[in-house]
């Protein structure tokens, strides 16, 4: 009988929800025949900054347009994936989906997203780069516009740098991978680690960084089918970290559990030099920093690929349900001028994807590592996973524990191939029949 009691909640849920979106006959959407169009926008904007240039371009679009209203729905990406879900297969999707590339594909190839080509307009397919669009295309179609990106950047304790006399990195001349190894032995003292990596979730850092010398992992043949090999350009990134970890004790054993922010007080503490982490932190590094302590932005180690990195930008979808589909894409014509990009750019301390956008001086401004950061935006590229159906079970069941291991030092570097390849390319064959 307790198995009952969840379908019962749902009905009484989906009961409740009718009644307030009342039996208007447009997909619950509520817009009154005679009255102005109504967009839902759901938005993940979490942080204070963005949440309120979020909503002040929403009062800004509905201001200036009074038929075409829209209304700000707040979502969060701890359940984004499940909740658009059910949203899509109840009919009750948003008009206006925030989201992040690595997320659409199942949603694109079921046929809950609209193909936008026909409904962009010129300036915004011309303003943000073919590399960037290229993680919204899936088969023929597109299906979101990538607005903002998030390169992985080194945050270095300054005076522990300077101290050193150890070469600093720049966009131009970056470490090499060797370099960097060598360097975070230099680093290591009495009570410091050169650096710190917090692998908790260990694929997405281990696939993009992989890029710069040359790793790629999954391979699209002519028939369009994917496979995965283990090359000489994959095992870079991830060897240079294991040597770190297991041979120079060069890289703290206890942060490979850790997420990012989990890696800030120790770094704060002068436990590490530097930390791998996303460029948005460092608006906690602002926020959190003890006063006095100084930080810098350092570009992430180059290989053959130069400081190539793979990236999934968040982007704006539009639901295939929805029957104002050429509204909704006005509005995000509007969200994504220059100026407004910049804004959500800043709320949310990214990169904007825009070109305009991206050579704003507001970017390129030595405080807080803005310019470190921009200097890097050419040498993004796709994630190397990004359309590849089978993805989040590999991830999930082959390559996180593997991965985990390999860092850890329990399995060796032919052991991580055999499990990534040979169990990963069984779990893709299944989703390419």
């Amino acid at each position: 009988m307790g198995r009952r009691l969840p379908l019962i909640g749902a009905a009484v849920t989906t009961a409740l929800a009718l009644l307030l979106t009342g039996c208007s006959g447009d997909g619950g959407r509520g817009t009154d025949p005679d009255g102005p169009i109504r967009l839902s926008f759901q938005s993940l904007a979490w942080q204070k900054e963005s949440v309120d240039a979020n909503k002040q371009l929403v009062r800004e679009w509905n201001a200036a347009h009074p038929d075409i209203q829209v209304d700000y729905v707040q979502g969060s990406w701890d359940n984004v994936h499940d909740q658009l879900l059910t949203s899509f297969e109840g009919g009750e999707a948003p008009d206006i989906i925030h989201d992040a590339s690595d997320d659409l594909a199942d949603f694109a190839y079921g046929g809950y997203l609209a193909d936008l080509r026909t409904l962009l307009p010129d300036r915004l397919t011309g303003d943000i780069p073919q590399q960037s669009w290229a993680t919204t295309t899936f088969g023929d179609g597109v299906y979101g516009v990538p607005f903002l990106q998030e390169p992985k950047v080194l945050i270095a304790n300054k005076k522990i740098l300077e101290s050193s006399g150890v070469r600093i990195p720049t966009p131009e001349r970056p470490w090499s991978w060797a370099e960097f190894r060598q360097v975070t032995e230099e680093l290591t003292g009495k009570g410091t680690y050169g650096v710190a990596w917090p692998l908790k979730e260990p694929v997405s850092v281990t696939l993009n960084l992989g890029l710069s010398s040359g790793g790629q992992l999954f391979h699209r043949g002519a028939d369009g089918k994917v496979d995965i090999r283990f090359d000489e350009g994959d095992r870079v990134m991830p060897g240079t970290v294991q040597e770190q970890v297991n041979s120079d004790r060069s890289a703290a054993r206890s942060a490979l559990g850790m997420g990012g922010s989990d890696t800030l007080p120790g770094f704060f503490g002068g436990k590490y030099a530097m930390v791998p982490l996303g460029f948005s932190y460092r608006q906690q590094v602002v926020e959190q920093a003890p006063e006095g302590f100084e930080w810098t932005v350092l570009p992430t180690p180059a290989g053959s690929g130069g400081t190539a990195q793979g990236v999934s930008p968040q982007t704006l979808s539009v639901a295939e349900d929805s029957p104002h589909k050429e509204e909704a894409v006005q509005f995000i014509d509007f969200l994504l001028r220059p100026a407004n990009m910049v804004r959500l750019a800043k709320g949310d301390w990214m990169l904007p994807t825009g070109t305009e956008a991206l050579a704003d001086p507001a970017l390129h401004t030595e405080e807080n590592g803005w310019a470190a950061g921009t200097a890097l935006a050419r040498a993004l590229r796709p994630a190397p996973a990004q359309s590849v159906r089978g993805y989040p079970e590999w991830k999930d069941k082959v390559a996180t524990p593997a991965l985990q291991e390999y860092y850890s030092g329990a399995i060796d570097t032919e052991e991580l191939k055999k499990r990534l390849v040979d169990d990963g390319n069984r779990v893709l064959a299944r989703y390419q029949r």
